[in-house]
């Protein structure tokens, strides 16, 4: 397997490959826990007037009936309306798509967004539901039972690292 993409450069992609598509209404929101910590770093790269949203989809999971809540859930902060506000929904892997699928449940509780566009570190495949991420800063093959996951230091920069199943 080749080397993992640099998060902290895939950052500045990101931002580059977003910056041209803002507007005045558009409004983003990560996803706990690394796409608060890729959306941290990319609103302050974009410079998004709005607040930063956050959101946990634990209780909106379709497995959460089945494996109930799997850690500490987050609370859900969304400091503007949503209602025909263009949302950027930021994640930090796309893997099954089943996440952004909760979320966007999550986000439609809140009101009717005008778009919702998504913005992913990472694209590791293998989906579930017909989902895209519209921003995608790499592809990455990840092997069978393995995981990619965005971790972040006490400095605050970011990597992506593998980890295999034991």
């Amino acid at each position: 397997m080749t080397a993992l993409p640099d998060a902290e450069q895939l950052c500045l992609q990101l931002a580059d490959a977003i910056r041209p598509q803002l507007t005045p209404n558009t409004a983003m929101i990560g996803l706990y826990t690394g796409g608060v910590w890729l959306a941290e770093r990319l609103h302050d790269l974009l410079g998004i007037a709005e607040p930063l949203g956050t959101l946990d989809i634990a209780f909106y999971r379709d497995d959460y009936h089945q494996q109930g809540l799997a850690r500490d859930p987050k609370r859900s902060k969304i400091p503007f309306s949503i209602e025909g506000r263009d949302l950027l929904l930021v994640d930090d892997v796309l893997f099954t798509g089943r996440t952004v699928r909760a979320a966007m449940n999550e986000l439609f509780d809140y009101g009717r967004p005008a778009r919702i566009l998504l913005a992913v570190l990472a694209d590791r495949g293998g989906r579930q539901l017909p989902i895209c991420a519209q921003y995608c800063g790499a592809r990455v093959e990840v092997p069978a039972g393995a995981r990619l996951r965005l971790r972040r230091t006490e400095e605050g920069r970011l990597s992506l690292q593998l980890e295999h199943a034991t």
